[in-house]
């Protein structure tokens, strides 16, 4: 299972790639492997502000409807249109091609209740909850 060090996580199977006051978020290869195939992305909408724990995005796939939540509070600056027409990018690139959001990061200090690539994979070891 692919786990980026570089990235942060949280216990919701969500990543963050911090980049200045930026952050990119996405479901993590674990999220995505229990998903199944994805077949639907609902974006968030440009400009929502949203509260740590806040409904992101909805991921549908062959098996499942689940809600993904933004793991830091935040401005949406963009959501990835290419899932559109290609939400396969979730499962093929989860880390890349597939991200679902970048926010404009409103407290960095939540940044510190994020999980770092050792202690999800001990999270996703111990059955993902």
């Amino acid at each position: 299972m692919n786990i980026p060090k570089e990235l942060k996580y949280s216990q919701d199977h969500e990543w963050v790639k911090v980049e200045g006051d930026t952050a990119t978020i996405g479901i993590t290869d674990y999220a995505q492997s229990q998903l199944g195939d994805v077949v639907f992305v609902e974006l968030p909408e440009d400009g929502a502000e949203l509260a740590v724990g806040a409904g992101l995005s909805v991921v549908e796939s062959v098996k499942a409807v689940s809600d993904v939540y933004t793991p830091i509070s935040g401005k949406i600056i963009a959501g990835n249109e290419s899932l559109a027409d290609a939400p396969e990018l979730v499962n093929q690139d989860p880390y890349g091609e597939g991200w679902i959001a970048k926010i404009e990061i409103t407290d960095s200090a939540e940044l510190a209740n994020l999980l770092d690539s050792e202690a999800y994979e001990q999270l996703v070891a111990e059955g993902g909850h």
